[in-house]
């Protein structure tokens, strides 16, 4: 056994290596998109990201920051680098999770020393699965990037397998250490991500079967599956939120009714809370009560891991650039633990979408600290629900318009009947089971359509004539021949048979890390992208399964070959077709080594400002990205990056009226008073006719910073609320200041206008509405502002008048663009130079590079536009040479054969035609015209969830048929109409 044990070490060690190895040549170099580029900036500097945080991850990530030397371009490989760590690392675990499951079903000598085909077998089970795993799809992908998801799946591979080696533990003393090691390191991983806690039931019953060796029972069996989600329970709500808020109400107490100073409450809750947790302990070693002793020294372990925590208020504290939530004392800790931001979803009983509200209650209070003591700042307002709309287990229960017209493509609801049971079950195993679990699930061991949101799963009979370009080109298209399911069912079946018990306890951490979170997360009928990555543990447990397909293959073929080490050779051979397979279909999508696309679009966004600027972004792909390349590199921390969405909380507003590097508080006269939680998160159109013509913006902020009545309406639970009495704004303009500001070019100088007027054109205005218009009044031209390209024009209030187009973002100047259409002025010279010569495309232009649905959909199209806006000026100006070199460096830097032609695309058609390239011209629409034409014919036969690449193919289409007008290709035009209503009278 010695032996083997050693060869088992060495072997893991290799395939931990080799996982190794995989993700540091596939790595992203830089930040990618959504949260990684938050979560790198936030572990270099130990800043506070979004809610519930992560602090431990940030810890360890800012540890292997401090390995760059003092080189910020380094920083974000060695962050990207601690998840492929991270990952391979849980490769490891598996490995040896698997070894020990494995010997236990072929080892039954008195020495539990294996034959020498038993260990090829036990060994080759264990390279297989974790291989497998290593090149799984969902697993690949967040091991090459900074995020949670890498280092949660790492404590559940490390849990699992420590629980494994209790198992095999024979001394009590020893085995309670592996127990205490355990609760640590679910501690631990509190500070990463709570889908650790989901393998409790499956330690529960490995803890269970030990200590009932032949007793089991149909009781026992029903205690410990109850015990084990008390336990989920304990933790998640108990110990998480439910610690902190007790001291918090502590606090509050001490505070407000005892007239103690701030900080006492939390005092006398550690103190009462350790002599607790002491006296428990006393009491069980003198009672020589070992369980309780073991229970509570568990507990103080979760707790020690748990405390990472602390770092969030500490940071907080510090008021640093990025503070989320500003969690900085007991009371704002508590609101962002339980990420209240986010709202609740019903998960067991609630209202359906179509509830009615017929009554509101005050909830608990939110506290804000005051002079000396705790001030309710309001009411948590819950809705009260006409009973006969709520129902058990509400799958169908988001209003929003959208959303419930994605239902109806699941399941047949009407707007003025309730959802029945059947229906709810339906949406339930139809698309939150169906569509965003054993679709991702079958992608992984099956094979995967294509990056396409919304895709399925690529079948080894799948069809492979007329597919659209998207996806028969696209290096996501993955076909594993199902060898991986195979394999893994060969492996179920073969463990449920030869050791029942185990193969429950797998069956189990693979529901509830699968299943299980799908019928938590009662996901909408839409998401921002693909969630495949949520269930990487679900897949972790069926690579258990692969590896062990290996001696269930060898068993298959025990009648044909009798030795017991040719038939172990065999068996390898054919199952290592496994992981070659999954290594080679899925290296080139996952391969980010090159891609820098990400951080490169993120500066030449800010480099489109002017120094000092103020720019507006939506959040996530929009922010983060910038976030890294302030925060780490250093890149224009003169412009302060305003988000939108983060304007309607008070928390943002009050960090943005504070200095951030090189960048001045923002020009906001409103005080905290004016737009803290419960205030002026809403303003509604009221009209009076006496400024219905128009109303001074400046003095309108002025009212609304007094509060007064003149704009107060009357709510019905009694309390006052502000509104705007006109749609219609004007803002005096000094002239002849602006003149000799120079923010103006020579060319526009006679467009400033003495006065600005707009119609903001809504009928009620949010807080971040109200803090736009605050700047616009209050900084009187002092620093430029500007709104990103890629933020929602019904944010821009209708000031595109005023809107100067300078790169990839429009600046607000008191000059009004002459031309009719609403799209900015494009500043011609100021925008040749930052689009031709200031920004950085790098490896746009390299085919071999994967450009996923995330990149592909968004910033690609949204750019090509900003070149034909530029190239179209140029035209407008009577200088087709300029014309002509700014298409030819859009193509150059964007060719097909990487960045596949757009939407945008055909608006080139007419003016490189006019400046004599007439060969793109039709190259462009030939390809366009084959492209759309092929992938209406196939997404017209997917069904309405492809509505959106229907309609972009649509909008392709309507272009092409313009620009063949345009061109005099009239014969063209039609046959292209006739494709359109062909396949858009059947789409109606």
């Amino acid at each position: 056994m010695i032996q083997f044990n050693r060869i088992n070490n060495i072997v893991g060690w290799l395939v931990f290596l080799v996982a190794t190895v995989v993700y540091g040549l596939t790595i992203e170099p830089t930040a990618s998109f959504w949260d990684a580029g938050e979560f790198i900036a936030c572990s270099y500097k130990l800043l506070v990201p979004h809610p519930p945080g992560a602090p431990f991850f940030l810890l360890i990530g800012r540890v292997f920051s401090l390995l760059s030397g003092g080189d910020v371009l380094k920083v974000a490989p060695l962050i990207n680098f601690l998840s492929g760590l991270m990952s391979a690392a849980t490769v490891l675990f598996l490995f040896w999770s698997i070894t020990i499951l494995a010997r236990k079903i072929l080892v039954k000598s008195e020495d539990g020393q294996p034959t020498f085909g038993q260990a090829l077998l036990i060994l080759s089970s264990g390279i297989i699965g974790s291989l497998a795993f290593t090149f799984s799809d969902s697993f690949w992908f967040s091991a090459v990037e900074a995020e949670v998801y890498a280092m949660s799946s790492f404590f559940t591979a490390f849990v699992f397998w420590a629980m494994l080696k209790w198992e095999m533990q024979t001394d009590q003393a020893s085995g309670n250490k592996w127990l205490i090691l355990i609760a640590y390191m679910m501690g631990l991983s509190i500070g990463v991500h709570l889908l650790n806690l989901l393998a409790v039931p499956a330690l529960a019953f490995i803890y269970y079967y030990k200590n009932n060796r032949g007793k089991t029972s149909t009781k026992g069996v029903v205690f410990t599956f109850v015990t084990s989600a008390l336990i989920i329970g304990i933790i998640l709500w108990g110990i998480i939120p439910g610690l902190p808020s007790l001291a918090g109400r502590f606090e509050v107490f001490f505070v407000n009714s005892v007239g103690l100073p701030f900080g006492s409450g939390i005092i006398i809750f550690l103190i009462l809370f350790l002599a607790a947790i002491i006296y428990g302990l006393s009491y069980s070693q003198r009672r020589m009560k070992p369980v309780l002793n073991t229970a509570l020294l568990s507990f103080v372990f979760i707790l020690i891991g748990y405390s990472s925590y602390l770092i969030i208020p500490i940071r907080s504290t510090y008021d640093p650039t990025i503070d989320e939530n500003d969690p900085e004392n007991i009371v704002s800790f508590v609101s962002y633990l339980k990420r209240e931001q986010y709202g609740d979803r019903p998960l067991l009983y609630g209202p359906q979408f179509n509830a009615e509200v017929i009554d509101q209650k005050e909830g608990e209070p939110r506290y804000i600290k005051g002079k000396d003591k705790y001030e309710i700042a309001d009411y948590k307002i819950e809705p009260v629900y006409d009973p006969k709309d709520m129902a058990l287990l509400p799958r169908i229960y988001s209003s929003q318009p959208q959303h419930v017209q994605e239902y109806k493509k699941w399941v047949n609801i009407q707007a003025g009947q309730k959802p029945t049971m059947g229906q709810n079950l339906s949406f339930l195993f139809n698309y939150q089971l169906g569509h965003m679990y054993w679709r991702y699930f079958l992608w992984n061991f099956v094979g995967r359509d294509s990056d396409v949101q919304q895709s399925g799963v690529l079948w080894p009979v799948e069809r492979t004539d007329n597919l659209p370009n998207r996806v028969a080109d696209s290096k996501a298209r993955n076909n594993f021949y199902m060898l991986p399911l195979i394999l893994g069912l060969i492996g179920l079946f073969f463990h449920a048979r030869k050791d029942e018990k185990n193969a429950f306890i797998v069956g189990l951490l693979f529901f509830f890390t699968g299943v299980a979170i799908a019928i938590y997360l009662n996901q909408p009928p839409i998401e921002p992208r693909e969630r495949d990555y949520t269930f990487a543990g679900s897949f972790y447990a069926f690579s258990i399964w692969i590896g062990l397909g290996v001696i269930g293959l060898a068993s298959l073929l025990e009648k044909v070959l009798k030795q017991d080490t040719t038939r172990a050779g065999v068996a390898t051979v054919l199952s290592l077709s496994v992981p070659v397979i999954m290594a080679a279909q899925g290296w080139d999508d996952h391969d980010r080594s090159d891609k820098y696309n990400t951080i490169d679009s993120a500066k030449n966004l800010l480099s489109s400002c002017a120094p000092n600027a103020i720019l507006f972004t939506n959040g996530d792909n929009d922010t983060f990205p910038l976030w890294y390349a302030q925060e780490v590199e250093g890149f224009r921390t003169d412009v302060r990056v305003a988000v939108l969405s983060y304007l309607n909380t008070d928390w943002y507003l009050d960090q943005m009226k504070r200095r951030s590097y090189l960048s001045e508080p923002l020009p906001i006269s409103l005080e905290n008073e004016n737009y803290r939680q419960g205030t002026n998160d809403y303003l509604p159109y009221v009209e009076k006719p006496q400024v219905k013509a128009g109303m001074d913006l400046k003095q309108f902020i002025s009212l609304v910073k007094q509060n007064h009545p003149i704009l107060q309406v009357q709510a019905q639970t009694g309390k006052p609320f502000m509104s705007f009495p006109t749609k219609n704004f004007y803002l005096d303009v000094d002239k002849a200041a602006v003149l000799q500001s120079g923010i103006i070019p020579k060319e526009r100088e006679g467009q400033v206008v003495d006065q600005m007027t707009w119609n903001v054109g809504k009928s009620a205005l949010e807080k971040k509405h109200l803090a736009i218009l605050d700047i616009l009044a209050t900084n009187n031209w002092k620093r430029p502002v500007y709104f990103s390209t890629t933020v929602s024009s019904s944010d821009f209030m209708n000031l595109q008048p005023y809107f100067q187009l300078e790169g990839l973002a429009y600046r607000i100047l008191p000059a009004k663009n002459p031309s009719a259409e609403d799209e900015g002025y494009v500043a011609k010279d100021l925008m040749f130079n930052n689009m031709m010569k200031k920004f950085q495309w790098r490896n746009l232009d390299n085919p071999r590079i994967f450009y996923d649905e995330s990149y592909i959909s968004q910033l690609p199209p949204n750019t090509r536009d900003k070149f034909y806006r530029l190239a179209s000026a140029y035209l407008a100006s009577n200088n087709p040479a300029k014309a002509k070199e700014v298409m030819d460096y859009c193509f150059k830097v964007m060719p097909d054969k990487s960045i596949p032609y757009d939407y945008y695309t055909p608006q080139f058609i007419e003016p490189l035609s006019k400046v004599g390239d007439k060969k793109r011209a039709m190259e462009i629409m030939d390809k366009l015209e084959q492209r759309t034409a092929k992938a209406l014919a196939y997404y017209s036969e997917q069904g309405s969830l492809f509505d959106r690449e229907q309609q972009t193919n649509f909008i392709t289409l309507q272009q092409l048929i313009f620009s063949a007008r345009a061109l005099g290709l009239n014969d063209r035009a039609g046959k292209m109409e006739q494709t359109f209503m062909r396949y858009y009278g059947g789409n109606q």
